[in-house]
């Protein structure tokens, strides 16, 4: 294996266990600052020792050994410091640490490992934005870059939440456990978000040579079924398990055999996992039994069900979705809610209609720089015939975005435009 592809192999080995990996030390070292430090340092361990010896059979458990080994290593320099001052070290059980079943931590069950992980990572002593960002970070492997683009925000302003979130862990003591009672459903709507937007970032990746990212959608998903058993009143809950499974359900149909993007209107959806989509309805009329009035999730795992009840794309309900946008815009007021509803319109009502509606948006300096908006506009234009235009905007989007099969998507259509 060249060394370019062993850095690719433990890139992609990191994003796959880097959560299970944090979530395990946190529960043995009470600390997720520096679960997350042993965890690092046992992927440095990795880069060196990999390209000599190859890729284990289990690197998992491979990474959680080098990681108990630090953490051992810490635990003996915590020992030595409070006999030399006379104080007490920071608590780590040794016993755990020493026993096996650290070594198999990662082939037991780790869904309460990660729950407890993200309810500690919300905690409301950390603000909102911090809540999500450090849990994305945590959970879904994700780079302070990505985290960035997930938000709309700068790279510097995620790492300060990052470094403030683990600052606020540490120095109140916030404990590593699931709550329970009325402090359980105060937490939860940062849950959700957070587990949404580490299952968004696995459905379409914001960056790098991938369009889609496996690994985090089905983190989010276990992390939405445990959630569902665990408040099984909870509407929101049902409604983001419904979304979430709805969406997945496209996954086989969303790229062709060289990993290219096939969007939504253009997808074979006989390749739809029609057992995901009775999950997802079934989900979604869960929800909808628990609470008259739809919330946020809810809202739009019904428009995710108008998109798999439609056999053919022809046969979408968009008069429908557009109606389940205003009903969302009034739940979540926000630009992006705005656009999806533009899109709607165009295809409800004719791209002049839909283009008019993203026009207001660009007019009010409304998601600048979000080039999901300008590869809209682009789809509306190419649709009115209005093809210079239209390849202008395909390849402004272009620009805009750091997913690269994305890229060569929007240039495609740019190309197209130019035939």
């Amino acid at each position: 294996m060249t060394a370019p592809d062993l850095h690719r192999t433990i890139s992609a080995v990191w994003r796959i266990e880097s959560p299970r990996l944090v979530a395990a030390l946190a529960r043995i070292t009470r600390d997720v600052g520096l679960a997350e430090d042993m965890a690092q340092d046992a992927l440095v361990a990795a880069l060196e020792e990999w390209p000599k010896s190859g890729v284990p059979d289990r690197p998992g458990a491979w990474l959680m050994t080098a990681a108990k080994r630090r953490a051992i290593d810490h635990k003996r320099h915590e020992d030595m410091r409070a006999r030399k001052e006379e104080a007490i070290g920071r608590d780590i059980d040794a016993r755990t640490l020493e026993g096996p079943d650290f070594d198999s931590a990662l082939d037991d069950d780790i869904g309460d490992d990660l729950l407890r992980l993200i309810f500690t990572s919300c905690h409301p002593a950390i603000s909102s934005e911090a809540r999500t960002a450090l849990t994305l970070r945590l959970l879904g492997g994700l780079t302070t870059d990505e985290i960035a683009r997930a938000f709309l925000s700068s790279e510097s302003t995620i790492a300060q939440r990052i470094v403030r979130a683990k600052r606020t862990i540490a120095e109140k003591k916030i404990p590593y456990e699931v709550p329970r009672g009325m402090e359980l459903g105060a937490r939860l709507a940062s849950v959700l978000e957070v587990i949404y937007l580490v299952f968004n970032e696995g459905y379409t990746a914001t960056a790098g040579d991938d369009w889609l990212r496996p690994a985090l959608c089905d983190d989010a998903l276990r992390l939405g079924r445990v959630l569902s058993g665990l408040m099984p009143d909870e509407p929101d809950v049902h409604g983001l398990l419904a979304l979430m499974e709805i969406q997945a359900s496209r996954s086989g149909a969303r790229t062709n055999a060289a990993g290219e993007p096939i969007l939504l209107l253009d997808q074979d959806r006989s390749r739809w996992d029609r057992a995901a989509i009775q999950r997802g309805l079934a989900s979604l009329a869960r929800a909808e039994s628990l609470r008259e009035a739809r919330g946020a999730y809810t809202a739009q795992a019904a428009i995710a069900a108008c998109h798999a009840r439609a056999l053919i794309a022809e046969e979408t309900d968009w008069t429908r979705i557009v109606t389940l946008y205003d009903e969302l815009f009034r739940i979540m007021p926000t630009p992006v809610v705005e656009l999806n509803r533009a899109v709607a319109l165009g295809m409800a009502l004719g791209p002049a209609r839909g283009l008019e509606a993203m026009d207001e948006l660009v007019a009010q300096g409304k998601l600048d720089g979000y080039h999901l908006l300008n590869a809209a506009r682009a789809d509306m234009l190419e649709r009115l015939g209005r093809n210079d235009e239209a390849r202008s905007e395909f390849e402004r989007a272009s620009s805009l975005t750091q997913n690269q099969r994305e890229r060569a998507l929007l240039l495609a259509r740019a190309a197209r435009c130019s035939g």
